[in-house]
């Protein structure tokens, strides 16, 4: 036990159970001082505007849990060297703890702060609080290097099992004199004028109370049959858990924990948290992979330059029904069904013939659970251009992802009303109805809803043309 006070900086891991900093923080009996840092630093990526909105109510339930506990949530804004340096000085801090990140200028950042403090007689501890196999931890048999295959990346993690306990709750903090903190509502992390986030609101409860009562949720009504529905938009059978992820609400300890230990449905889960572990291994490792294709030939790829193009994928205004339910669906609520997040993106990159860095671009400042290794490693994977990618030449029909996946058109009706009474046969096809048929529906082509921004088999065929060059 210590009078010097602990310092644990809190990051993307904002929640009190399974906080492994925390628990550490609480065990070594000194008083606590909690701090969250708003970034203002070059070098790591600017967070999105759906990603701060999230940020802003998770901070007050954090806040609210912490206080809860005797603790009060510092809050500033800034470069983090000097702000832990301020601080450490200030209450001559003895030790600090925080749960690591993988973003590499992110640990190059933290480094140099561990460096600063260790020379300042303040001891440093980190710990691995957001993957269940840190990035390096995972190596293919017989090399050092990384595994650029996912069914081999999955099945050693598999064999490595769960590399720790989940930490549990803390029910008291002791609490050191707490640093002066900025108010969060100065930070603007919200939006006003316009609130463009009603729907955002509606949609979600933020915090890590509301990452509990969602897994609960999850595991009560949708585990059952979550490998078969899971693909399904029209219906809540996805976990929904992303976002609460993203923001270290929830850990995907917590969740493993939680699940069966054997079934087809929890089996499906696990695998889908190890495609995130497989992308946080990748970025690990190639650094660059929001920005550069991870296979180099798709450099001399012949993208097209078509700005308005894509102002009408960002709309939802592409003329095909499930594209623009998911567009819409993305930026009302901050988030998006991952199979018509698959189905959106190969539209972009496919059918448009633009940059898949566009769409990562637009995904991350947008999505709620915007994740720095999901998100790109998933749009190189649409692309072609990434690890164990999906071959350039699978073009997604969007028409016949809609009529598989949203088979009554429930999904699409939801988010694009202008079409909402046109019959099954012609709600993922709308230009394929009869003039008395959409007149029926009150639906114009070209004026209640676009016509095709472009058809079908002509851009899979564009599409299979600029590939082929690559090739030449």
């Amino acid at each position: 036990m210590t009078s010097r006070p602990a310092l644990v900086w809190l990051r993307n891991d904002l929640r009190i159970s399974d906080n492994p900093a925390l628990h550490a923080a609480a065990k070594s009996g000194a008083p606590v001082i909690a701090l969250y840092i708003l970034e203002e630093v070059k070098g790591p990526r600017p967070m999105g505007a759906a990603w701060r909105w999230w940020l802003a109510g998770s901070l007050r339930a954090l806040s609210d849990n912490l206080k809860a506990r005797g603790v009060s949530l510092v809050l500033r804004r800034g470069d983090p060297r000097k702000i832990i340096a301020e601080i450490a000085r200030e209450a001559s801090i003895g030790a600090a703890y925080w749960n690591r990140r993988y973003v590499a200028a992110e640990t190059k950042l933290d480094t140099e702060i561990e460096q600063h403090l260790l020379s300042e007689d303040c001891a440093v501890e980190t710990f691995n609080a957001s993957l269940l196999n840190e990035p390096w931890e995972i190596k293919s048999k017989g090399a050092n290097g990384p595994i650029r295959v996912f069914t081999p990346y999955f099945r050693a993690s598999e064999e490595r099992g769960n590399p720790r306990a989940v930490t549990g709750d803390i029910r008291k903090l002791d609490a050191a004199k707490t640093p002066k903190s900025e108010k969060l509502d100065d930070w603007n992390l919200e939006p006003s004028k316009p609130d463009w986030a009603t729907d955002m609101d509606a949609s979600w409860t933020r915090g890590e109370d509301g990452a509990k009562q969602r897994l609960k949720d999850f595991l009560d009504d949708a585990l059952k049959g979550y490998a078969e529905h899971r693909d399904r938009p029209d219906i809540d059978g996805t976990s929904r858990l992303s976002p609460y992820l993203a923001h270290g609400e929830i850990s995907p300890h917590q969740i493993t924990e939680a699940l069966p230990t054997r079934g087809r449905d929890a089996d499906k889960l696990r695998a889908e948290l190890g495609w995130r572990e497989f992308s946080y291994h990748l970025l690990h490792h190639y650094p660059g992979l929001a920005r550069e294709n991870f296979q180099r030939r798709f450099n001399a790829f012949p993208w097209r330059d078509d700005h308005k193009a894509l102002k009408r994928w960002q709309r939802g205004l592409t003329g095909y029904p499930i594209v623009d339910a998911g567009m819409r669906q993305l930026w009302r609520t901050g988030w998006m069904h991952n199979r018509v997040r698959m189905v959106c993106a190969s539209f972009l990159i496919k059918h448009l013939l633009l940059d898949w860095r566009l769409g990562e671009e637009w995904f991350w400042d947008t999505l709620v659970d915007a994740d720095p290794a999901n998100n790109a490693a998933s749009w190189q994977w649409v692309a072609g251009s990434g690890a164990d990618a999906a071959p350039y030449f699978r073009v997604f029909n969007p028409t016949l992802q809609g009529e598989k996946f949203d088979p009554d058109g429930s999904y699409v009706r939801n988010w694009i009303p202008e079409i909402a009474t046109l019959a099954n046969d012609y709600v993922h096809k709308p230009w394929t109805a009869s003039p008395l048929e959409l007149a029926a529906a009150g639906v114009t082509l070209g004026k209640t809803y676009p016509a095709p921004i472009v058809d079908h088999q002509e851009a899979r065929e564009r599409a299979l043309s600029a590939f082929q060059t690559l090739k030449a």
